[in-house]
């Protein structure tokens, strides 16, 4: 028996609970900055009903619906992160380097091409487009990395899903230069991580993907813990390996893909998240997960503050300033894995 289950749990509960504490101030601080500068109690007061009517429609018509897409996506992100080295036991998966997101920008790319919207209720079909596209990326990346005798290499699973990735944006490529002009410049501001001009009706898209998946995800915490052992040791203690693994492959895949469609491209968090949550809260799932999306939630609500506000009056898209902090932090990883 472990004995130290009882400390990790408190330990984990504690550093959860500090991880809410800064996600809400990171909030908090997200929801006064801006172009048009909302004082902390301005906001307490226009979100319970007694704001101006400017207070109100810069507080619910711009700020909130964009701000909790940051959230939803940034907790997806984390979540699909960890879920995706845990199936893979691989410590530099993320779904943006292996390729999926590229699976799903393209698949968001052909919905465009057919609406030429992203706004109204037609966007509710857009994770639908997305999940499509990312899915098709994880099968080509998985029936090329795979070998019969030695299975799957993380080395070869990072370099199939570049390769995969760089089809994939060039086939992205040629349907955005197919869009009139207004279309393209709003696309391409989206899949580069802007998440300007949200709205209320994709929260309502990302919302129910978000709380599903990782609900199914955090509940097979045990499973994940089982594929740390290997297959073998995991099939001995009556874990069904293939099966938990294709349905949770199929979860995180369409974790990041609706995450992309609402927020863009944004890599790197699926990767950092889980790392420094395993730092602070240990290698079991059912505490690890929690953390990461927290980590994700506090990461992309942060970026996009950041690339609002500090280079005013032109803004930075939230995924340039993940980016830039994420490569670095990639390649001390990859660096330090043998």
């Amino acid at each position: 028996m472990n004995t130290n289950a009882p400390s990790r749990g408190k330990r984990s509960i504690a550093v959860s609970v500090t991880l809410l504490c800064i996600a809400c101030a990171v909030i908090v601080i997200s929801l006064n900055s801006g172009t048009i500068r909302l004082s902390p109690i301005a906001v307490i007061h226009t979100l319970l009903g007694y704001g101006t009517p400017d207070d109100q429609i810069v507080l619910f018509d711009y700020r909130l619906p964009r701000i909790l897409v940051t959230v939803l996506a940034g907790a997806g992100l984390g979540v699909a992160g960890a879920a995706l080295q845990g199936i893979t036991r691989n410590p530099l998966a993320d779904p943006g380097i292996l390729g999926l997101h590229a699976g799903a920008a393209f698949g968001l790319m052909v919905f465009v091409s057919f609406s030429h919207s992203m706004n109204g209720s037609v966007a509710l079909l857009i994770p639908l487009f997305a999940f499509a596209g990312s899915v098709a990326a994880a099968l080509i990346i998985m029936l090329l990395s795979y070998d019969r005798h030695n299975g799957v290499s993380p080395i070869k699973l990072i370099l199939v899903g570049i390769a995969v990735a760089a089809g994939f944006h060039a086939l992205t490529l040629y349907l955005s230069l197919r869009l009139d002009e207004d279309t393209y410049s709003f696309a391409a501001r989206w899949l580069a991580g802007s998440v300007w001009g949200r709205d209320w009706v994709h929260v309502q898209a990302l919302l129910p993907w978000i709380v599903l998946c990782i609900s199914y995800i955090w509940s097979r915490s045990k499973t994940l813990d089982a594929f740390n052992l290997g297959d073998a040791a995991a099939t001995s203690i009556g874990t069904p390996v293939r099966s938990q693994r294709v349905i949770l492959l199929l979860c995180t895949v369409a974790l990041s893909a609706v995450s992309v469609s609402m927020a863009g491209g944004i890599g790197f968090i699926g990767l950092a998240a889980p790392h420094l949550a395993r730092r602070l809260v240990g290698p079991m799932h059912r505490h690890l997960i929690p953390a990461a999306g927290l980590i994700g939630m506090v990461i992309l609500v942060a970026a996009d503050t950041v690339g609002r506000t500090i280079f005013q009056p032109n803004s930075i898209p939230a995924g340039v300033v993940v980016a830039a902090i994420g490569a670095p932090y990639f390649l001390y990883l990859l660096v330090r894995t043998k």
